[in-house]
Order: structure tokens, then sequence, then C-alpha cells
């Protein structure tokens, strides 16, 4: 039975008491909104934001991720309002009580972020925003659509900036409406429209291979059509790459998540579109300059290996002649005296036969000699290696008992396990009530822990 004086008199490790208090704020507060004054606001190299947020008794520290900051459409200053959403957590390494932020909005900001805050919750869930779906853009697309309104500043911006950078790229708008009611329907439906100029088949024009979705700047009100979940979910079917070009640069809305890149303003969305033709021109003029002094290296080393080859044959066909000449010479000398070219090759196959007999004696000797003593080799080890081996699995065997589990047993001890057949090795595995098995030498006891 575990003594309950045994759990009183525990002592906490640092780390892990810090833990504990982490999980049960955990369990009691979080998530947590908290209203009150910034206090110290600072922004790391990393992006990662630093304050305290305060009222007339009391204050936090709070710690907010570049990832979280980055959302932000406002840089806060020390003593502004500012309601704030997080989890409440305990940093171990000085024992802090701190506030994780996950948002920050000025106080009395209104409905709309926080509509914002649970659809960009929602469709994040689904995995609309996962960077595994996001595609790389085309370096020179075959042609280019956009997404606005006719009459919008936007518009002008795209198309002068394309004219300037690609004019040899053709640019197709699909028009909608970009604010007020009914803005979001005509985005997507222009959207869905510009999808079907993305077929590789369309007689009318070259395909679409990336799409704009631009508006220029405005209150989170104006730019509310962009934050609609229907448009989100059709922005994420698009089967070309898609840039959103909303706003300016601190403007943030569900659009910008989904598509595959996010630009600043829609002049930045334009320069992202496509490389420039400069530099297109500049890397072929580089190109061009690079063959041409390739090709002239080339034609003057196959000139230097055409010389050379030519050298090589005029030598080689005056060797050759030289040595056709000494053979025939040679062949016609041993013609002249046949009877004395005939006495040499009998000597030398009397050699021959001479050294074949004497190896085969040799080679018959030497096989002899080594199979007797192979024989002798196999009666001596078969001698040996029966005591051996019977020694051997003697001291295996006497291994073998000296760990046998039962002899311990034996000699008073038991061995204890949960339901489930797992050991218990350590106090703090019993718990008040909990049923254990107790092996013994000669049988099994079944065991309650109390208190």
């Amino acid at each position: 039975m575990i003594s309950s004086e045994m759990k009183k008199t525990r002592a906490w490790t640092v780390s892990a008491l810090c833990r504990a208090v982490a999980d049960s704020l955990d369990a009691q507060f979080n998530p947590v909104s908290v209203r009150g004054e910034v206090s110290g606001f600072s922004r790391a190299a990393s992006g990662h934001c630093y304050f305290s947020i305060k009222d007339e008794t009391g204050q936090i520290r709070c710690a907010m991720f570049r990832r979280a900051a980055s959302l932000m459409d406002f840089v806060p200053r020390d003593g502004e309002l500012v309601e704030v959403r997080g989890r409440l957590g305990v940093y171990e390494a000085r024992g802090d009580l701190q506030l994780i932020v996950e948002s920050m909005e000025r106080a009395g900001q209104g409905a709309l972020f926080e509509q914002f805050l649970r659809l960009k919750a929602k469709l994040e869930a689904e995995g609309l925003f996962d960077p595994a779906l996001k595609r790389e853009l085309p370096a020179q697309p075959r042609a280019i659509g956009v997404v606005t309104s006719l009459g919008a500043a936007a518009w002008h911006d795209v198309v002068t900036s394309l004219q300037r950078r690609v004019p040899h790229i053709p640019v197709l708008m699909a028009p909608a409406l970009v604010q007020g009611a009914g803005a979001a329907a005509t985005l997507a439906q222009a959207l869905q429209n510009m999808y079907a100029l993305t077929a590789e088949d369309n007689p009318l024009c070259p395909p679409v291979d990336v799409i704009l979705l631009v508006r220029g700047g405005g209150s989170m009100e104006d730019l509310w059509s962009f934050n609609d979940e229907n448009l989100a979910r059709v922005i994420a079917q698009s089967p070309v790459p898609l840039i959103c070009g909303v706003g300016h640069e601190t403007d943030f809305t569900i659009a910008d998540f989904v598509a595959d890149v996010r630009a600043p303003t829609p002049t930045a969305a334009a320069e992202m579109a496509a490389t420039d033709r400069g530099v297109g021109l500049e890397a072929l003029s580089v190109f061009e300059h690079r063959l041409s002094r390739g090709l002239i290296r080339q034609q003057d080393r196959q000139a230097q290996r055409l010389d050379s080859v030519a050298a090589r044959l005029g030598v080689g066909l005056a060797r050759q002649q030289d040595r056709q000449a000494q053979r025939l010479s040679a062949i016609a000398s041993r013609l002249s005296r046949p009877q004395a070219l005939l006495g040499q090759h009998r000597q030398w196959l009397d050699q021959l036969a001479h050294r074949l007999q004497a190896g085969a004696q040799s080679e018959l000797r030497d096989s002899g000699h080594k199979l007797e003593r192979l024989h002798d080799r196999l009666g001596f080890n078969r001698a040996q290696q029966v005591p051996q081996r019977v020694q051997r699995l003697e001291r295996a065997a006497l291994r073998l008992s000296s760990v046998d589990p039962h002899r311990v047993l034996e000699r008073g001890f038991a061995w204890l396990s949960d339901e489930k057949g797992q050991a218990l090795t350590h106090a703090d595995q019993f718990q008040p009530g909990q049923n254990v098995q107790a092996t013994l030498s000669d049988g099994q006891v079944p065991l309650v822990v109390k208190v």
C-alpha cells in the first residue's frame, strides 16, 4: 500500500511546477480577452513584439509572435487602450506569468474585426491557408488576367505597370464591384469568368497563366468585400497562381491569406506577375555574347585537333610501311632455309613434352602429400572439438540459470503489475483503489491499493 505521507513529502522540480501551473491556467482561463493600456511596446528584429497590458492597479507581461504581429493594421503606442486575445501561460525560463497574444485591436473597434478573426480561424482550420498549397508564379506568363473595378485607380496602376514592364504580354480584364453590397458576389463571378480563360484550347486568346485580384486602399468597411467566405473558397479553386493586391501594405484581408501570393499594393502585384522585359533582354544579350565566344573557341580547338590528327597520320603511315618491309624481309630469310626452321620447331616440341611430363608427376606427388595432411588434421580436430563444445554448453546453462527471474522470486521478492500487465516500479504509479497483481514464486495474488 502507498502511504499518503509519501505523496505529501514529494518535492517538485522547478520546471515540473511551472508546467503544472501553466496547465492549471490553461484549463481555467484560456482563451482569454484582456482590455488595458499598452506599456513598453517594442518590436524585436525577429518581428516578435513584447509589451505589457496594465490598468490602475496591475499589469501582465505579453508576447506577440511575428505571425500574429503581421496581422495588425496599426502600430500600438504606449498608453493606447487596446483589447487583446490570447492564452495565459508561464515562461518557464524565468517563472513569469505571461500572455501570448494572438490578436490585438483598439478598444471598441467593433464587431467587424471579431467577425474577421472568426472567419480566418475557420478557414485556417480547414487548410485554405496551408503554405503547401501556394504555387510558384510563372516568370513569363502567356497572358495575365486582372479582376477589379473598371473605373478604379488600381486598374490604371496595373495596366500602366504592365505596359512599361511587359508590353508583349496580353492583359485580360474581368470587371467587378470592389466595394459595397453585392461586391463579393460580383468578384466571385468575375473570377469564375477569368478561370474559363485559363484553358489551353481557348481559340480567342492565349491561356491566362496568372490572375491579379486588386483594389486600392481604404478602411476595413471599404475592404470588407474581400473578407467574404464564398469569395475565399472561389479563390482557393483558382486553376492558376493568383496574386492578391488589396489595399495598402498594412491592410490584410481573408483574400490575402487564401491567394498564392500577397502583394502590398496593386502596382506591386503587377510587378510580381511577370519578369521585366528589360531583364530578359539583358539576359539574352549576355547569352548571345557567351554563345558567340564559345563558338569561336570551339572552332579554334577543332582546327588544332585536325592539324594534330593530320600530323600523326603522316608519321603513322611512314612507320607502318617500315614495319611491313621488315616483316617481309624476315619471312623471305626464313623461307630460304626451310630445314633449319623445321629442326628448331622439333626441338621446341621436345622441350614442351618433357616439361609437361615433369609437371604432371610433381603435381601428383604434391596432391598425395596434401591429402595425407588433411586426413591427419581431421582426426585431431574431432578429438579436440567434442570436449570443448560440451564445456561451452555447460557454461551457457549455468549463466542461463543465474538470470532466471524465478530464482529472485524464491528469495522473497514479488513482481507488481497493473491490470494491463505493465510493470509497476515507482511509487507515483499507484493510485488509491487500484487493482494490482503480485507474482510470487509459486503463483499470483490480486491486491488493492489503499490510501
